[in-house]
């Protein structure tokens, strides 16, 4: 099926340092720009970052500082790609969520304003996940073949839960091994120190909120730069849990 397009639409992704929209800058940029007459034209860029790429980052996406250190920096190519870029309508994988708020403060950052709000944005792994379902009892669907009954209560669900984890085993013999510490490990999006996720363990296994204006910057710099936020903490509408651990770490860096 053809797109049906008033406007062109440029379909993008882009590899980035990390995945601080704030701190993080794009180290390589790609897209397929599609014409309302069925035409296409793609391009592939590398950027310097003007900054080191962490060994984390380079592992997932294979850029280094040396791939990346003769190529032109995002300022030095804003003006030619907000050109390509403009009147067009955006489509990428988790892009509304990270791809187009970084490019957006990329070219903040290299000076121009660009206005891109009254553009159509779409994203496909937001059509995916709201046609594919997520639920319990989809996946009971999906890996057993049958439909769950009762859904929503608790024993239902919970002998389901045990029957999908059994039939996993079953479906990725190749990704997945019938081991209990691996699945918990697999299982993980991140490494919690709380168990609300407030609070992470980074890739150097430092701790890191996860939320609000210090995402990603380490707990203990937080708490001694601005000592007003514990009290915020304490005072919100926060669980008991991180407000536990949160008071641990103030008073291990007192005793230190």
């Amino acid at each position: 099926m053809k797109l049906n397009l008033n406007n062109p639409v440029v379909f993008f992704d882009l590899e980035t340092t990390g995945i601080n929209i704030t701190n993080d800058r794009i180290v390589e940029l790609c897209y397929i720009k599609v014409y309302p007459n069925g035409n296409e034209e793609s391009k592939s860029m590398r950027i310097n970052p003007e900054m080191h790429i962490p060994e984390s980052s380079s592992a997932i996406h294979g850029i280094y500082d040396e791939d990346v250190a003769d190529c032109p920096t995002f300022k030095q190519v804003a003006k030619d790609l907000a050109n390509t870029i403009k009147g067009c309508d955006f489509a990428g994988f988790n892009s509304n969520r990270f791809d187009v708020p970084m490019l957006v403060e990329e070219f903040l950052r290299a000076g121009i304003d660009i206005d891109i709000r009254k553009r159509k944005f779409i994203d496909v792994q937001n059509i995916y996940h709201k046609l594919e379902r997520r639920t319990l009892s989809a996946a009971y669907k999906f890996y057993c073949g049958k439909d769950l009954e009762n859904a929503h209560s608790a024993l239902a669900d919970t002998r389901a839960t045990y029957e999908v984890l059994m039939a996993q085993l079953d479906h990725y013999p190749e990704d997945l091994k019938n081991d209990v510490a691996f699945l918990s490990d697999f299982s993980k999006m991140t490494d919690n120190v709380d168990f609300a996720g407030r609070m992470v363990y980074d890739e150097n296994h430092d701790i890191v909120f996860n939320f609000g204006k210090y995402k990603g910057k380490k707990v203990a710099d937080v708490l001694r730069t601005d000592p007003g936020y514990y009290s915020w903490i304490l005072q919100g509408d926060f669980a008991r849990n991180t407000k536990q651990i949160l008071t641990q770490i103030r008073l291990d860096m007192n005793k230190a």
